[in-house]
């Protein structure tokens, strides 16, 4: 299965959503909510989400070389192969 990375915010419910379903489909993923970053640590990781997600929305899902932005229930499972 293709490696799952999740930008998140600590506090949207669509994040919370996203992380759920993964979690229902027991699949592993890495995730940052890039709301609880500070300083540097928080700016490096706002400019990678830029480079997959320009807005920088959150939650912005990589699955392998696929990149969902938003809680897409459908666009995630058919990304797992779910």
């Amino acid at each position: 299965m293709a490696p799952v990375k999740i930008f998140s915010l600590s506090t949207c419910s669509h994040c919370k959503s996203t992380k759920k379903l993964l979690n229902e489909c027991t699949v592993q993923y890495d995730f940052v909510d890039v709301d609880l970053l500070q300083g540097e640590e928080r700016a490096a990781i706002l400019e990678e989400v830029k480079k997959f997600n320009p807005n920088c929305s959150f939650p912005t899902v990589i699955i392998g070389d696929k990149v969902i932005v938003g809680y897409k229930e459908k666009e995630i499972k058919e990304a797992l192969g779910i």
